[in-house]
């Protein structure tokens, strides 16, 4: 269903502005994001709260650490029983096979669900002069199929990816259930904020990605829910044509 691709980021201040979203735009929204700012202002109690309502939760708290600290935080965002939650794949491949090992020795340990873990590539708001600045020389979507093979090979689901680079990892991992979740979607008529490298909902499910990470653009509008619908009719008509072609 199209409504399995859209998760709603609830960048938002506190607990009681994303409990209101929450109730107006679930279940039509397939999963929530919580990230930094709602996780420190509302912290793991609230993210457990949501977990026992059954909403999914995607905890984007982008984990870079040394491989023993990114394993153990991993193990507690576990314990939390979020569906999805990412870790920075620049942390390299013993820092994945830690924590991939780790979850999983815990999720069978203590009989859970095991959490979907994706590798962050390169941030949407970066393009190759930030590569430049922080001593990358590879172009962007070069780093991108690197780090997405890096993760593939080093046991993680998925990765996130701006939709520009989804083509390029679906040529290069050859995996059709290796996991994209894609931020940076902007309706046609919107601003792209902080975000560079952007793309409308249609575009992205057309070129492969599975999952479709929408904050502002939903959140921010006149009328969130209808917004929401708006998206998942335009994903259902343009898979429609797809599937009658």
């Amino acid at each position: 269903m199209t409504k399995n691709k859209i998760i709603v980021a609830l960048d938002v201040e506190s607990a009681d502005e994303a409990r209101k979203l929450i109730d107006e735009l679930h279940p039509e929204a397939g999963a929530f994001k919580i990230g930094l700012q709602l996780f420190l202002a509302a912290g793991g109690k609230f993210v457990g709260e949501l977990v026992d309502r059954d909403i999914k939760i995607f905890l984007d708290l982008k984990f870079h650490d040394i491989p023993h600290t990114v394993a153990n935080a991993s193990i507690e965002a576990a314990r939390l029983g979020v569906w999805m939650f990412n870790i920075h794949a620049l942390g390299g491949s013993q820092m994945i096979v830690q924590t991939v090992d780790a979850v999983r020795e815990f999720c069978a340990k203590e009989s859970r669900d095991q959490p979907l873990m994706i590798g962050v590539t390169v941030l949407t708001s970066s393009d190759d002069s930030t590569l430049l600045e922080i001593g990358i020389n590879e172009p962007v979507d070069s780093e991108v199929i690197k780090l997405a093979k890096l993760c593939h090979s080093n046991g993680l689901n998925g990765i996130v990816a701006s939709p520009k680079e989804i083509g390029m990892v679906r040529s290069a991992v050859d995996d059709e259930s290796f996991l994209i979740v894609t931020p940076g979607i902007r309706p046609d008529n919107a601003t792209n904020d902080d975000q560079k490298r952007v793309m409308t909902a249609t575009e992205a499910v057309a070129l492969g990605a599975d999952h479709l990470v929408i904050g502002r653009p939903i959140t921010r509008s006149k009328n969130p829910k209808e917004t929401l619908i708006r998206i998942l009719g335009e994903l259902d008509d343009s898979l429609n044509r797809s599937a009658n072609h």
